[in-house]
């Protein structure tokens, strides 16, 4: 893939994404040694940067793929992202979403108007339960990260940093899937060659780094992670074609770094970000990284929080 994919992908988005904002905290700055610029897609549409790939790659449908629908499978982002797609170019979505999946986020993805089948991931693969329903109904399958056209609709949010942040040394997403890194490394690199792109995981869910150590692509059978956003099983074939060629590091993070990460967001900054929109700060607020009077751009991915989660995780005995 090629930024002029992402060049094209915002002229197709232009007036229905937001341009969300970039934030800045000097408690922050104070905190960390650096300069950090926060883009804040839990402003986005959809609540989740999500809607941008989404919405460029249903775009482009034809008069009869929009006639015959859309399916996607998803724990919640996407669905979201690509049900507000639907709803807004007048196509019918379909949604495969684990019956484990946070309440508010299956609740956002019906209040688009998305028809949403639950599946229990011990007993069923999305992937072939999608594959059925596609081949029954002849839907147009959107997968959540790997196709090229979703790559390019997430490397916007980064086009959008890089336009409103002038010099940044480094810049940080977090990584499930790889869509949003993907993309924002094809932007980086080709804004801003000698920048630093890194991804980052939690822990429990850290197939991306294991692949990108490997030079192969890795599986994570069963992720554990409050960052429920973050937790397919591998990498796709694209996202690890672009991650093994333009990212320059990978790196993991912790259930409690993640938490007092979000603990920060949430009480100081007044973001409201869900866990997977946190991880990419985490290894910068708890000094990982040996990065000292470096510009930082950081990709807040999201803000579909579930409210009652994250009050219990706050409340917890370790915090």
């Amino acid at each position: 893939m090629e930024y002029k994919a992402v060049e094209a992908a915002a002229e197709r988005i232009r007036g229905h994404a937001l341009r969300t904002p970039v934030m800045t905290s000097r408690t922050l700055d104070e905190v960390t040694g650096n300069s950090l610029f926060l883009k804040c897609e839990n402003f986005q549409r959809g609540g989740a940067f999500k809607f941008r790939g989404a919405f460029n790659t249903m775009s482009q449908l034809n008069a009869s793929e929009r006639k015959a629908g859309v399916l996607t499978f998803s724990s919640g982002n996407h669905a979201q992202a690509t049900a507000l797609s639907g709803k807004l170019l007048g196509v019918h979505v379909v949604v495969v979403m684990p019956d484990d999946a946070p309440a508010v986020k299956k609740a956002a993805t019906e209040g688009y108007g998305g028809e949403v089948i639950l599946y229990h991931p011990s007993e069923t693969k999305r992937e072939d339960l999608a594959s059925r329903l596609v081949a029954e109904h002849g839907y147009s399958l959107i997968p959540p990260f790997n196709h090229p056209e979703v790559i390019a609709g997430q490397g916007t949010a980064a086009m959008e940093l890089l336009d409103e942040v002038e010099g940044l040394d480094v810049v940080l997403t977090p990584c499930g899937g790889g869509g949003l890194l993907s993309g924002s490394a094809i932007t980086v690199k080709h804004r801003l060659p000698d920048a630093q792109v890194i991804g980052v995981e939690p822990e429990g869910a850290d197939n991306g780094n294991r692949a990108f150590r490997s030079g192969t692509i890795e599986s994570v059978e069963h992720p554990n992670t409050m960052a429920d956003g973050l937790k397919p099983h591998a990498l796709g074939n694209h996202t690890f074609a672009v991650i093994s060629r333009l990212v320059d590091e990978m790196v993991t993070v912790s259930e409690e770094e993640i938490r007092s990460t979000l603990q920060f967001l949430w009480t100081r900054m007044k973001l409201v970000v869900e866990p997977s929109g946190a991880v990419g700060l985490a290894p910068i607020f708890h000094r990982k990284l040996k990065l000292k009077g470096k510009r930082i751009g950081v990709i807040l991915s999201g803000g579909n929080a579930d409210v009652g989660a994250v009050s219990d995780w706050f409340r917890a005995p370790e915090a």
